[in-house]
């Protein structure tokens, strides 16, 4: 996509550098390329642009040494031969004119832009047999061995026997509860080396 680059306050306050031509066949942005103080940009179309190009708001404030984007929008679809007209940009409150001679070109022919897909990719993928329990747990039991998970199940194992020893002694609520949350974090750690 081609962008129409637009310099502002380059040698002087509200001075406007851009291209005498520009040419697009379909949207293209506008690049307000501020290189002093902030300022204002008024733009407008002829009316022959007009019919086919447009933009949201015509008037845009650029800040100090920024870039401002302005997206154009372009209504080309049913259009046969390039349409030429002028854009108009302003500065300073209208103490700076510059006039581009844009053309807006028909868009390439639709046909170019298709693309052929095979038949095969129009049908859902087919999907493969979901694995049985067995093959699963066996899976799971591998990946456990596999990641070291025995050692942290005995260390668990060791802890829950423990906690649960000293839950009976102690004969405390808290410490049940403190046990309980033992127990439940140790088992999810499990599942989580499993899985």
């Amino acid at each position: 996509m081609p962008t129409l680059v637009v310099e502002l306050n380059g040698d002087s306050v509200h001075e406007i550098r851009a291209p005498d031509r520009f040419s697009a066949s379909g949207p293209f942005p506008i690049a307000f390329e501020n290189r002093g103080r902030s300022t204002h940009v008024h733009i407008h179309f002829d009316d022959d642009l007009n019919r086919v190009a447009s933009v949201d708001e015509t008037n845009h404030f650029v800040d100090d040494e920024a870039t401002r984007h302005v997206h154009v929008s372009v209504s080309a679809a049913d259009l046969r031969e390039p349409i030429r007209g002028k854009l108009k940009i302003v500065t300073g409150y209208g103490s700076e004119t510059r006039y581009v001679d844009v053309q807006i070109d028909p868009p390439a022919d639709a046909e170019a832009d298709t693309v052929a897909v095979d038949e095969t990719f129009t049908k859902p993928p087919e999907r493969p047999p979901e694995t049985p329990t067995r093959q699963r747990i066996e899976n799971a039991l591998d990946r456990f061995v596999e990641r070291g998970g025995v050692p942290a199940a005995l260390l668990a194992l060791v802890a829950v026997v423990a906690g649960i020893a000293v839950a009976l002694t102690i004969d405390s609520a808290i410490v049940s509860l403190a046990v309980g949350g033992v127990i439940a974090v140790s088992v999810i750690a499990a599942l989580l080396a499993v899985w």
